[in-house]
């Protein structure tokens, strides 16, 4: 069964909610559509900690994750510091030791609470944490009364805001499934959804060819974009065809009795070590018991859907498998040609946080699973684009400072809020990382 609050502050903490990026460049936003959008921003986040408990809002599953209540204090500190204290006469900082708790990297804004150490913080208390945040969105309400859409650079700072707290509704529910997994009651978040008669037919895999050329990378439009993923610019793509759908559950057993796990000949150095130093024998939240395969989810433990999207792989284990399977990632230029060139028309239920299985109405004769299911290692490494340069201020410590020795992403997961997903988006994480939905899609070269 899922987890229920049952006596949780959020009952009675919901007041004033409505239900280092580019800000857009649109000349002709209008202010109830900033405003809307923040304030729906933030009660999801509130919606999305509503199932859990004050225990499990506390808790820290690992040094790569950060309890709930962290995440929900984080995100209103952002817009209290660099929102309301800059730009709102007569704002009053809630809480002066907040700065020390809920800062995350920003070297600017002084010292902070080691990330590995989040899960100590058992006070300020979660009943304090929603306080903070009801403080912060009634100050907000006052300065979007105040014609925010006018005010170029406060509205870019609240559409900065809104983006990052989408990010932090992701990390939040991937971080929830890290500390459910490491429960022994293994609870669930939410209640599975209605399952077929059948399981879902695994789609054969297909292939896109795609005949490259001198392209432009990297963001264009008007739209919101974060720093990292300009300038736009040029890139040479040689030809190279691209997998219809992403790496299957049921593709991933065959690499395991393969004895993927077990061969080093398939490994980058790294991750041969990091393979047996971690004794890795499938992806995390696999079980093995006598009864076969399970897999934890956000639904609880359940038995593992053969042609459902292999999640939670490393750097490390994507490239074995490309490798094994005779292929190879794709780099991120060539990923993001293909999701301009084709326009995804497969749809999910959002509300449901688990990978799905492709289908045969899927997107016919175009790639599928672009989006929403899980995010897609991409063979490079993480850097700047040519002519890069981070926004001035605290804000820029957002991006840059990570371009070193990580991996890029793309695509979007079934946790990431909808919405915030673009064929430039530019996820990174380092090559052992595999606590969020993160999965693949083979590229090869054209016969």
């Amino acid at each position: 069964m899922p987890v229920t609050s049952g006596q949780t502050a959020f009952d009675h903490a919901e007041r004033g909610q409505s239900g280092g990026g580019t800000a857009s460049r649109e000349q002709g936003r209008a202010e109830a559509g900033l405003g809307a959008r923040l304030f729906e921003t933030r009660a999801h986040s509130l919606a999305l900690a509503k199932p859990l408990s004050a225990e499990d809002m506390t808790v820290q599953a690992s040094d790569d994750a950060s309890p709930t209540k962290w995440h929900l204090a984080h995100v209103t500190w952002f817009f209290e510091n660099f929102v309301l204290a800059p730009h709102l006469d007569g704002y009053r900082i809630f809480d002066n030791d907040f700065n020390y708790c809920f800062n995350s990297y920003y070297e600017a804004l002084g010292p902070r609470h080691p990330r590995p150490k989040r899960g100590l913080l058992t006070r300020p208390s979660a009943a304090r944490v929603l306080e903070y945040r009801a403080h912060v969105d009634d100050a907000l309400h006052r300065l979007v009364d105040k014609d925010v859409a006018r005010q170029g650079e406060i509205a870019r700072l609240i559409e900065i805001g809104i983006n990052h707290e989408q990010q932090h509704q992701e990390l939040l529910l991937t971080d929830i499934l890290a500390l459910f997994a490491a429960n022994p009651l293994r609870p669930a978040y939410q209640a599975r959804a209605p399952r077929q008669d059948k399981l879902t037919p695994l789609q054969p895999l297909g292939w896109v060819d795609f005949a490259g050329g001198i392209l432009p990378v990297g963001h264009s439009s008007d739209g919101y974009c974060w720093d990292n993923e300009l300038p736009s610019h040029d890139a040479l793509i040689r030809p190279f065809k691209l997998a219809d759908r992403l790496v299957t559950n049921s593709e991933w057993f065959s690499f395991i009795e393969d004895g993927g796990y077990v061969t080093p000949s398939l490994w980058l150095a790294d991750g041969w070590a990091t393979v047996n130093r971690e004794s890795w024998e499938g992806p995390l939240y696999w079980e093995k018991a006598d009864g076969g395969w399970s897999q934890m989810s956000l639904q609880g433990l359940q038995p593992i859907e053969p042609a459902e999207p292999v999640a939670h792989i490393s750097y490390y284990e994507a490239d074995a498998f490309a490798r094994w399977a005779g292929k190879r990632l794709p780099t991120e230029f060539e990923w993001e040609a293909v999701a301009h060139a084709y326009s995804e028309t497969q749809s999910r239920d959002i509300s449901v946080f688990r990978p799905s299985a492709a289908t045969s109405a899927d997107a016919p004769g175009s790639p599928k699973q672009l989006f929403g299911d899980v995010w897609q290692w991409t063979a490079s490494a993480y850097l700047a684009y040519p002519g890069y340069r981070p926004p001035e201020g605290a804000i820029g410590e957002y991006n840059g400072k990570f371009m070193v020795g990580q991996h890029v992403l793309r695509g979007s997961s079934c946790a990431t809020p909808a919405g915030h997903s673009r064929p430039t988006y530019r996820n990174f994480f380092y090559p052992h990382q595999r606590w969020q939905f993160l999965g693949l899609r083979l590229a090869a070269e054209i016969d």
